[in-house]
C-alpha cells in the first residue's frame, strides 16, 4: 500500500488520485535483510578440496601409533629385533548433498517481460548463493546427530562428549582423535586466559591454531580486555582531525600469542573454537561444486513452468581434531 499524507504526498481522495495517475519511483535493488556473513565458513570455502565418488568419498589415511621404536645402544652398537607395528588407519567421510531447487512459473515470465523492477528468477538465483552458505553455517555451528547434513563443529572439535564416532573412527579406542574440550566456568574471556587455551592446544598438538572464532557478544568481551590498553601515537606536525582515515581504534581481528580471533555471527556465544587450516576443510565433489543442473520443463506435472537446481556434495574433513579445541563457558554481552 503506498504511503499518504506524509512529506510531499497528499492524504484523503487527492492522494488516491495521484496513486492511480502516477508510477511508483522504485529504486531497482533489492536488499537483503536476512543472512548473515561467515567468516569460518569463508575460511573452510577457501580452503576446500577436491573430492569424486566411491564409497567413503574422502578417505585420509591417519597415523595413530609408531611404526617403529627408538633405543638406545652402547659401543657395541647392539639393539633388539625391531617388530611390525600397525600405525595407520583410515579416517573416512561421506559427502553430503545440499539442494537449493529454483522455480519459474511460466505465466511470471508472461507477466513480468519487458515490465520487470526486479527480475524474480534473477533474484531467485542470487538467493541461492546466500541461502546455501546460510545453509552451511548454520550446520557447521549446529549439526552433530543429523547424517544427511554436514557434520559441524560440535562433532568435529570434540573429545568424544557429543560425538563418538567422527570420521568412522571411535574417539574412547583411538584417544588421538579427540579435540581438546574446556570449561570456562562464566568467566570474561581475557588475553590472558585465551592465550592458556591456545597454549593447550601447542601442548596437545606441537602446533598453533591457525585462528579462532567466537560469537559477537563474546568477542566483543575479549576486545574489552585491549581497549582500556590502547594507545595514540601523534606525529609531529600532525593530528587526528587532519587524517583522512581519523583516528584508528579497535580491531578486525583480535590476535592474542599470534592467533586472530573473529567473530562469527553464527557462533554460540559463550564459545570459542580453535581451529587449523592445515587440518581442516571442505571436501567438495568436482563435478557438483554448487553447480546448477539448468532448468527442466514442468509439463510434465501438467504445469507451465520450469524449475532447476542448484547442487553441492560437501563434508567438513578434519583430519587432526587434537589440533583444534573447543572452550565453553564464557560470559558475553547482550548485544
Amino acid at each position: 500500500m503506498p504511503v499518504l499524507g506524509t512529506g510531499i504526498m497528499p492524504s484523503g481522495a487527492i492522494g488516491t488520485e495521484a496513486q492511480y495517475v502516477t508510477r511508483r519511483a522504485f529504486v531497482p535493488k533489492m536488499v537483503v535483510q536476512i543472512y548473515n556473513s561467515s567468516p569460518l565458513a569463508a575460511a573452510f570455502l577457501g580452503n576446500a578440496q577436491p573430492a569424486s565418488g566411491g564409497v567413503s568419498s574422502v578417505t585420509v589415511p591417519v597415523q595413530g601409533n609408531s611404526f617403529v621404536n627408538a633405543q638406545w645402544t652402547d659401543y657395541t652398537g647392539t639393539f633388539a629385533q625391531p617388530s611390525v607395528q600397525q600405525g595407520a588407519i583410515n579416517s573416512e567421510f561421506n559427502l553430503k548433498a545440499l539442494v537449493i531447487p529454483i522455480p519459474f512459473l511460466g505465466m511470471e515470465a508472461a507477466v513480468q517481460q519487458n515490465h520487470a523492477i526486479i527480475k524474480l528468477i534473477e533474484a531467485r538465483m542470487n538467493d541461492s548463493t546466500n541461502v546455501a552458505v546460510d545453509a552451511i553455517s548454520t550446520a557447521l555451528y549446529g549439526n552433530v546427530s543429523n547424517n544427511q547434513q554436514i557434520i559441524g563443529l560440535p562433532g568435529a572439535v570434540d573429545d568424544g562428549t557429543n560425538l563418538t564416532t567422527y570420521g568412522n573412527i571411535n574417539r574412547n579406542t583411538s584417544t588421538f582423535w579427540k579435540a581438546k574440550r574446556y570449561a570456562a566456568g562464566s568467566v570474561n574471556p581475557t588475553r590472558a586466559l585465551v592465550m592458556q587455551y591456545i597454549t593447550g592446544v601447542v601442548k596437545s598438538a606441537g602446533e598453533l591454531p591457525s585462528f579462532g572464532v567466537m560469537g559477537p557478544g563474546t568477542w566483543q568481551q575479549l576486545a574489552n580486555d585491549y581497549l582500556g590498553q590502547e594507545v595514540y601515537n601523534v606525529s609531529p606536525g600532525s593530528s587526528f582531525d587532519t587524517h583522512s582515515e581519523g583516528v584508528r581504534a579497535g580491531f578486525q581481528a583480535i590476535m592474542v600469542a599470534g592467533v586472530p580471533i573473529y567473530m562469527d555471527a553464527y557462533c554460540p556465544e559463550g564459545t570459542l573454537y580453535l581451529l587449523n587450516n592445515n587440518y581442516g576443510a571442505f571436501y567438495i565433489h568436482e563435478n557438483a561444486a554448487f553447480a546448477f543442473t539448468g532448468f527442466e520443463s514442468t509439463l510434465s506435472n501438467f504445469q507451465i513452468g520450469y524449475i532447476g537446481a542448484v547442487m553441492a556434495l560437501m563434508e567438513l574433513v578434519l583430519v587432526k581434531p587434537k589440533a583444534t579445541a573447543v572452550i565453553t563457558g564464557f560470559n558475553y554481552i547482550s548485544l
